[in-house]
């Protein structure tokens, strides 16, 4: 059967990926003296920016899908969020168009999703798109049957071709209704097909050499002049930079340590980073890290503090100490609310001087301003920071980048380090002062469970490696938020929260994080409560989400119904696959439990995965990460007595992935510190699958043991 033309159409396709606290600025709503729609009830800053759009928007629920079956209409479903720029032109320009609106709403129930609030009703209409057009973004246009299933989608629309869009989708619905219905049954069954997981019964050998096979297979993709993966845009990917590292130390491959390495000296150099108040952007838009798309997400600098962290602890340089200090710093001033919790995002489009909406406005600089601010070191500054004309961005503006470092510019300029860097603190300070006076970014406000639990885990990554008890303080206040705020009496948790409100049940990655999260926390404090609670979180995501057949887990629970499938999620993009995490956490409380069930499900998961990791590593860096525990040694290290907390920060100061901290103070019913603890003395225990060395009381004989 021909498919009709306009189910067919290859939507215009950009990919936006857009997307404080001295003095917050959030999303102001106005009226424009319209009638509010149903979305003035909700918490999300993004759905209520549309709260007075003329679109009679109706917020993702099972009332507003009953709705377009009793009228029998089509549903469009429109996802973005806060940071997304293309997001907030189409709005302009259709959504808030009153001739289109009257489209819409004579024709359609119309839906707007924020795709950080509800990442499932993302996966699944982005997956449409994906098979309808081989390509996705945001926004995401969805147009649905009244049941939800898809028949229609792209991303962004100019207003002449969204009207066409909706002039031809409701004729053919209404005179073709067999039609539309023929094509999303056969699209639906399309996207089932997709998800399924095919459960590997072959037993696979987890050893260095097929590892090897695959890290040579990844290698060619690397970008080994200027960081990362070859090709633009460029994101910073945490999850395989710390895998890469860890393998490169595990496997003493000299040539991945020295790219990761300069992965990270890049990024912290870049315009990615904002060196004048800290924090990474999301991406950049060149292959050198030179000019960022200005959205700062929570999830990026958690991730990049826990990066940061591990390879200072591995080559003790102060430069990572720095990054991970003033990146901190930003999140404490700009992303942190006072219960604890953390914002999601701030948006990379500010006001200019004039009062124009421009991305980038609040953190470029002209050369009038520098040279006003700077004054007599100006040169310095300029080679400092490269302003010169090959790296002028848009209207003769510039973006502060490094590309010389700090040895090399000492030489050049016959100046010692401490001179460099009283000129670095002196010239931030005044450019920060400067910044404040500007419209500052709007900041996403909502906070997420899975993006605070990233955030608890930098936190504590962070301490266990400078010792700062600020930061463990901090990891502590946002987990006890968690705990309290988002933690229901049924063991269940939420995944959104927002002026008292939390809304929506949690997602797998909740669940995944948030364990991850907690057992971190008893790593460095060694109060037990922390792993019980990651231990409830596990059985209740082993009854809620855990599918047997597949051996995997659902991105949904069981207790959501108003979706067309519940998706799996496998890969590991940005933010590690809730899969991976979660196998990783029951390799983990297997051994903490001696739940040989957990150690199980954690092997089948990964080898579920495994044919796929042979055809793209890249895209499976957490999980690679969980085959170094099969392939590499792996040791328990139970440390027992009254000094276990000064045996745990002295076992923090070397680089050792490879090894599940498990200590106690006093008797413990913990199985694997049971029967351990001697009032004498404080014994240090290295054990493999059960299997002990001797114990000693010496941290470094201990770590001797670990290296042998």
């Amino acid at each position: 059967m021909m498919i009709p033309k306009v189910l067919i159409f290859v939507a215009c396709f950009i990919l936006i990926s857009s997307c404080t606290k001295k003095e917050e600025k959030h999303i102001v709503i106005v009226d424009q003296g319209r009638p509010a729609n149903d979305l003035v009830h909700e918490t999300s800053p993004y759905l209520l920016e549309h709260a007075y759009n003329p679109v009679d928007w109706k917020a993702w629920n099972s009332e507003s899908l009953e709705l377009a079956k009793k009228e029998n209409k089509l549903v469009v479903i429109s996802i973005g969020y806060s940071a997304c720029h293309w997001c907030h032109v189409m709005e302009e320009e259709s959504f808030e168009n009153d001739s289109i609106a009257a489209l819409m709403n004579d024709n359609f129930i119309s839906i707007k999703v924020d795709r950080e609030e509800r990442p499932d009703v993302d996966q699944i209409y982005m997956d449409a798109v994906q098979l309808m057009t081989g390509k996705g973004g945001w926004p995401l246009n969805c147009i649905s049957l009244p049941d939800g299933r898809p028949v229609f989608g792209g991303t962004y629309f100019t207003k002449d071709q969204w009207t066409k869009v909706l002039v031809e989708m409701s004729d053919l619905y209404k005179k073709e209704p067999e039609k539309v219905i023929a094509y999303a049954d056969r699209l639906t069954k399309g996207m089932k097909n997709k998800d399924l997981i095919t459960v590997n019964k072959e037993a696979v050998a987890f050893n260095t050499k097929s590892l090897d096979a695959l890290v040579n297979f990844w290698k060619p993709s690397l970008d080994l002049v200027d960081g990362g993966q070859q090709g633009a845009p460029k994101f910073p990917m945490p999850n395989q930079l710390l895998f890469l590292l860890r393998y490169s130390v595990q496997n003493n491959d000299k040539e991945l340590q020295k790219h990761v390495e300069n992965s990270l000296f890049k990024m912290a150099n870049g315009g990615i980073y904002d060196q004048v108040g800290g924090g990474f952007s999301r991406y950049t838009v060149d292959e050198e890290w030179h000019i960022p798309h200005f959205e700062k997400m929570l999830y990026d600098n958690a991730q990049l503090v826990s990066l940061y962290a591990a390879a200072y602890q591995l080559t003790g340089n102060e430069y990572y100490k720095k990054i991970i200090e003033e990146t901190l710093d930003f999140v404490h001033t700009e992303l942190t609310q006072k219960d604890g919790a953390f914002y999601s995002s701030i948006n990379a489009d500010s006001k200019t001087n004039t009062g124009e909406l421009r991305e980038g406005a609040f953190y470029i600089w002209t050369k009038n301003e520098l040279e006003t601010i700077i004054d007599r070191e100006i040169e310095l500054f300029y080679s400092y920071y490269n302003i010169n004309e090959a790296r002028k961005w848009e209207d003769d503006t510039y973006i502060l980048y490094k590309t010389k470092s700090d040895t090399a510019f000492l030489k050049e300029f016959g100046l010692t380090q401490q001179e460099l860097n009283v000129l670095v603190s002196d010239w931030k300070s005044r450019l920060d002062t400067f910044r404040e006076e500007r419209e500052r970014p709007s900041t996403d406000d909502k906070v997420l469970t899975s993006w605070n639990a990233l955030m608890i885990k930098g936190y504590v990554d962070a301490y266990r490696v400078l010792g700062n008890k600020k930061y463990l303080a901090r990891a502590i206040k946002s987990a006890e938020f968690i705990t309290t705020k988002q933690l229901n009496k049924d063991g269940s948790l939420f995944h959104n929260y927002k002026d008292g409100r939390s809304t929506i049940e949690g997602f797998s990655e909740d669940y995944a994080h948030t364990i991850d999260a907690f057992i971190s926390l008893y790593q460095v404090t060694l109060d037990e409560q922390w792993l019980v609670m990651a231990s409830d979180l596990m059985k209740y995501s082993m009854i809620h989400f855990y599918d047997k057949n597949s051996g995997m887990f659902y991105f949904t629970s069981d207790q959501q119904t108003n979706l067309i499938t519940r998706k799996t999620e496998v890969v590991d993009q940005v933010i590690s696959s809730s899969n991976s995490v979660l196998a990783i956490n029951l390799f983990q409380l297997g051994h903490y439990e001696s739940n040989k069930d957990y150690s199980k499900i954690s092997e089948r998961m990964l080898s579920n995965v495994y044919k796929d990791i042979k055809t793209t590593p890249s895209a499976y860096a957490n999980w690679l990460a969980l085959y170094l525990n099969y392939s590499n040694p792996y040791y328990e290290v139970a440390i027992s007595g009254s000094n276990a907390m000064e045996k745990i920060k002295e076992l923090h100061s070397y680089y050792l992935p490879n090894i599940l901290i498990a200590g106690a103070t006093a008797d413990s019913d913990l199985p694997i510190m049971k029967n351990r603890f001697n009032k004498d003395n404080t014994y240090i225990y290295v054990c493999v699958d059960g299997s002990c060395k001797l114990p000693v009381t010496d941290t470094e004989r201990a770590v001797g043991q670990l290296l042998k």
